[in-house]
């Protein structure tokens, strides 16, 4: 199909249903399709947005385009859940029905006020020669689903360009702040725009967060601020950084920094730390974070990026998002845990022998590993008979060093990147491993969440022993994984 404009922006009405019948059997019957992930219906799925708890549930929703694996005319569609696992898909919530989102339902957020959930996020409209304007939009959505009184809330101020996005509302001493990735003019540099209101009707900015120095490239996306044990997270995507800045291998980075706290009316941080990657693998992008009514942080990101292809865009369906992880902080550190409703899913527990882990692994489980000090190695996963085809897991416990590759894991992805992800250890300690793998992702949290690995790869199918290249010293323990949706 070729995907013009018009194709893209084509309201959802002139769509029929045959079609869309269509692209959700495709999708559906994908071998390469995630199972106790939140994944595509049909079509494109995008960011997380509006992640949020809400008359007694977990609600968060995902940026889609159902027509295809390409970016078109964007909607929310709307999941929730009492566990952060198991998920009920509530449909399509927010349309792109007014003049404001006529081009799309843009990211934003969501928070509980006064019985009702107030969703903000950044309508996308383009006149005639196509030039945009961002809309700020509220809306807010009822114990039924139902969204409703949508209203243009601000649009980019003069200094800054048309990128100017992705909302987060954030509540602070009776004051309501949104922060909005942003682009100014004069520079054409990447900025955190701070914006307040008594009423969330009237807004007026603040001004850009104080990140530094140094330029956050050129362009900012997907702001989070979210608190931490007693610390404030800063998390977001800098476009175009300067790897003298922060080191990182994909197309654009998923960043955060810690800070003792933040001044809301200087918008400064205090004592904020460097810049992290928040997942060393290869394909997490556009994660939203907020805090739960008992204070306990939450994030779940985009697995996918920008800018890139999958495989299974040949089948007109691409992305999913991650599993829920739990954040703390631990000697400075940000932690990130799978919630323990993860646990719920597991099925058949297995102990892990010396070598042949499984012969008929499956397309979807979790092998916890711990591997003792003074191992070296390598770990397939999603192997063929002979290992010429694997996910492979490097480790050398003696060095401190963990390396992801998929070179050699099927059809490959953003090859311009580069095919692995390499994190040091402690040397000479044993290293822990949960490795979830749903089909075509794979998520490894490295000693109990200090670090995390996720990425995409597209192995034949029928590809399923698990082992390691020699026998290794270890403990370990198999499990298949129950399907959500």
């Amino acid at each position: 199909m070729e995907w013009t404009r018009e194709k893209r922006y084509l309201p959802y009405s002139k769509w029929d249903a045959e079609t869309l019948l269509d692209l959700q059997a495709q999708a559906a019957n994908s071998p390469y399709q995630m199972h106790y992930h939140l994944h595509p219906t049909s079509g494109l799925v995008n960011d997380p947005n509006g992640f949020s708890f809400f008359n007694g549930a977990y609600h968060v929703f995902y940026q889609s385009y159902p027509f295809g694996a390409v970016h078109g005319l964007k909607s929310w569609v709307h999941f929730k859940s009492t566990d952060l696992v198991h998920w009920i898909n509530l449909g399509l919530a927010v349309k792109p029905d007014t003049m404001a989102d006529s081009h799309g339902a843009y990211s934003g957020s969501a928070k509980e006020i006064n019985d009702k959930l107030f969703l903000m996020y950044t309508g996308n409209y383009r006149d005639e020669n196509w030039v945009r304007t961002p809309y700020q939009i509220s809306a807010w959505m009822d114990k039924n689903g139902k969204v409703s009184d949508k209203t243009v809330l601000f649009k980019n101020p003069d200094h800054i360009t048309e990128h100017f996005r992705d909302p987060q509302i954030i509540e602070e001493n009776g004051i309501y702040y949104a922060i909005l990735g942003a682009q100014d003019k004069a520079e054409k540099h990447g900025h955190i725009d701070v914006w307040k209101s008594l009423d969330l009707k009237d807004w007026e900015e603040v001004g850009f967060l104080d990140l530094g120095s140094e330029p956050m490239g050129y362009m900012i996306e997907c702001p989070n601020i979210v608190k931490v044990d007693g610390k404030v997270v800063v998390i977001f995507c800098p476009q175009g950084l300067d790897k003298r800045i922060a080191d990182y291998d994909d197309i654009y980075p998923d960043m955060y920094i810690i800070a003792d706290d933040i001044d809301w009316e200087n918008h400064k941080l205090i004592n904020p730390s460097p810049l992290h990657n928040l997942d060393e693998g290869f394909d997490v992008y556009a994660t939203q974070a907020f805090n739960a009514p008992d204070g306990t942080a939450y994030a779940i990101s985009w697995v996918g990026l920008p800018d890139t292809t999958y495989p299974t865009d040949d089948e007109n369906w691409a992305n999913c998002l991650s599993q829920v992880k739990k954040l703390t902080i631990r000697d400075g550190q940000l932690i990130q845990t799978p919630v323990p409703s993860m646990k719920t899913l597991r099925r058949g527990e297995e102990k892990v022998p010396n070598k042949l882990i499984q012969t008929n692994a499956g397309g979807q489980y979790e092998l916890e590993l711990t591997i003792a000090a003074n191992q070296m190695g390598t770990l397939h996963l999603a192997a063929n008979s002979d290992l010429s085809q694997s996910l492979q897991v490097k480790f050398d416990t003696t060095k401190g060093q963990l390396t992801l590759d998929r070179k050699q894991a099927g059809k490959q992805v953003a090859v311009d990147y580069g095919t692995s992800r390499t994190l040091t250890l402690p040397k000479q300690e044993a290293v822990k491993l949960n490795i979830f793998v749903d089909h075509s992702l794979v998520e490894i949290f490295v000693n109990d969440g200090e670090q995390v690995l996720t990425g995409r790869f597209f192995t034949e199918p029928q590809d399923q022993l698990i082992t390691f290249d020699q026998e290794t010293e270890h403990e370990g323990t198999f499990w298949k994984m129950e399907t959500i949706l």
